[in-house]
C-alpha cells in the first residue's frame, strides 16, 4: 500500500480527471476534485453530449461513498480566473500532489473558430501559470504532474524514435570543443491545443529552475476506451464517451459509428500514425507518477504516456472488419501531412512496471458494447468533424486580395 497522500486534481470531472480521481480514492489518497464543469457547458453551446449519460457531479460523489464508503470533496473553482479562491484551496488542503487536467483539451475544438483559439489560450495557459505561481507564492512543495500531449513533438517522420522530452545535443565551442547538452525535443504543434501544451512546457521548465518546483509532465497518446474498474461500479460513475466530430477520439469514434451503421470517416488517407493508450492504462500511469515523484533538482520529469502506435488507416480497417462496416475516406479538415511514421519511447513506465493493455486484447468489444447499449442517445448530426485549420478548408470562404 501506498503512503495516503492528500491530492489535488483539476480538471477531475472530466474524461481523464474523473477515473484518475476514482482510482487515486480506491488506492486510499484523500482526493479534492478542483473544476470549473466547463466540458459540460461546452458540450451544451455544441450542442452535443457524451454518449454515455453522465451525472451531475455531485449524484457522481455521492454513488462514489454510496458504493465504496470513500469521499471526495469537490471544490467548483475556475483555475484560469479564480487565483485567490485556488490559492486559499491549496493553503488549506495542503496538498502532496496536484494532478493538473484543467485545459481544453481537444484540438479540433481549438480550431473551431477565433473564439475558441482565443478561449483555449487564455485558459489553458493562465490555468497552468496560475498553479504553478501560486505553489511559489504559498512556499509549498507538491509534486506537480501535468497530462501534457504527444501532439507536442508533431508528426513530421523525422525518421528517429520520439525521446522521453529531451534530447541530447552537441555544440561546437569557440575553442573547438564540443559541448553537450539536454535541450527540450524541438516542439512542433499541430493546432492551438498543442501549442498551449508546448508553452506548459517552457513554463515548467522556468518553474523548475527557478523555483526547484518538481514537475512531472506526462506526454500521452490518444486515449481510447471508456470505462476503468472503478468507473464500472456503478451507472452513475460511467465515463464520459465523447464521438462528436471536436472531442471524439479517434478509435472510440469509430465504434460508435460502427454501432449506429454509419460508415467510418477517415480523414485524408489514413495514413496518420498516432500513439494510443486505453483509459485504464492512463489512470495507472498516473497512479505510478504519484508513487515515483522526481528529485528538486531543477529538471521537469517528461515521460510519455503511451502504449502502442497505429494508422488511422489501420484502425479503420480493424473495426470495418470487427464490424462489417464501410470505411469512408472524407477531406482532411487538418493541416497536416498525409502520411507518418511514428515511433516513440515509453520506457520509463514501462520500467516502473506498467504492463500495457493493447488492442489485441479484445477491449474493442466492451466499448462497442458500451456504444451498443446507448446508441439511441446518439446525435447524428455532430458525428462529421466541420472544425477545420484554415479559410481555404472552409467550403464557400473566400477572402478577398489585400
Amino acid at each position: 500500500m501506498a503512503i495516503k497522500k492528500n491530492i489535488i486534481v483539476i480538471g477531475g470531472d472530466g474524461f481523464c480527471g474523473w477515473p484518475t480521481a476514482l482510482h487515486l480514492s480506491k488506492q486510499g489518497h484523500n482526493i479534492t476534485i478542483v473544476d470549473n464543469l466547463s466540458r459540460r457547458w461546452i458540450d451544451q453551446k455544441m450542442g452535443a453530449d457524451s454518449l454515455t449519460p453522465i451525472a451531475s457531479v455531485e449524484d457522481r460523489l455521492a454513488a462514489w461513498t454510496e458504493t465504496t464508503r470513500l469521499e471526495i470533496e469537490f471544490a467548483s473553482i475556475d483555475v484560469a480566473r479564480e487565483f485567490n479562491r485556488f490559492t486559499a484551496l491549496l493553503a488549506s488542503v495542503k496538498p502532496d500532489v496536484v494532478i493538473h487536467f484543467g485545459e481544453q483539451r481537444a484540438a479540433p475544438y481549438s480550431m473551431k473558430g477565433i473564439d475558441e483559439k482565443r478561449y483555449t489560450v487564455d485558459n489553458n495557459i493562465s490555468a497552468t501559470h496560475n498553479l504553478l505561481a501560486a505553489v511559489t507564492e504559498l512556499g509549498i512543495d507538491p509534486h506537480i504532474i501535468h497530462l501534457g500531449t504527444m501532439g507536442v513533438y508533431g508528426y513530421d517522420d523525422d525518421g528517429i524514435q520520439i525521446p522521453e522530452g529531451y534530447l541530447s545535443v552537441y555544440i561546437p565551442g569557440d575553442d573547438k570543443r564540443i559541448f553537450q547538452r539536454d535541450i527540450l525535443y524541438p516542439t512542433n504543434p499541430g493546432s492551438v491545443y498543442h501549442m498551449t501544451k508546448s508553452m506548459d512546457q517552457l513554463l515548467f521548465q522556468f518553474y523548475a529552475k527557478n523555483d526547484l518546483l518538481r514537475i512531472t509532465d506526462l506526454h500521452q497518446g490518444i486515449v481510447w476506451g471508456t470505462q476503468t474498474h472503478e468507473t464500472k461500479l456503478d451507472e452513475r460513475l460511467i465515463n464520459r464517451f465523447d464521438y462528436d466530430g471536436d472531442y471524439g477520439t479517434v478509435l472510440n469514434r469509430f465504434l460508435m459509428q460502427a454501432v449506429v451503421g454509419h460508415p467510418l470517416t477517415v480523414h485524408g488517407t489514413g495514413g496518420q500514425t498516432r500513439a494510443f493508450i486505453h483509459i485504464q492504462d492512463t489512470v495507472q500511469c498516473i497512479a505510478l507518477a504519484v508513487n515515483n515523484p522526481p528529485q528538486r533538482n531543477g529538471k521537469v520529469a517528461i515521460m510519455n504516456q503511451m502504449t502502442e502506435c497505429h494508422t488511422v488507416r489501420v484502425l479503420a480497417e480493424m473495426v470495418a472488419a470487427h464490424s462489417d462496416t464501410k470505411v469512408a475516406y472524407v477531406d482532411n479538415p487538418r493541416n497536416e501531412a498525409a502520411e507518418n511514421d511514428l515511433r516513440v519511447s515509453n520506457k520509463s513506465f514501462i520500467d516502473l512496471g506498467l504492463n500495457p493493455i493493447t488492442l489485441a486484447e479484445g477491449l474493442m468489444d466492451e466499448t462497442q458494447n458500451i456504444a451498443v447499449k446507448y446508441a439511441d442517445r446518439c446525435i447524428r448530426k455532430m458525428i462529421p468533424c466541420v472544425s477545420t485549420w484554415t479559410d481555404k478548408q472552409r467550403p464557400g470562404v473566400v477572402k478577398s486580395a489585400a
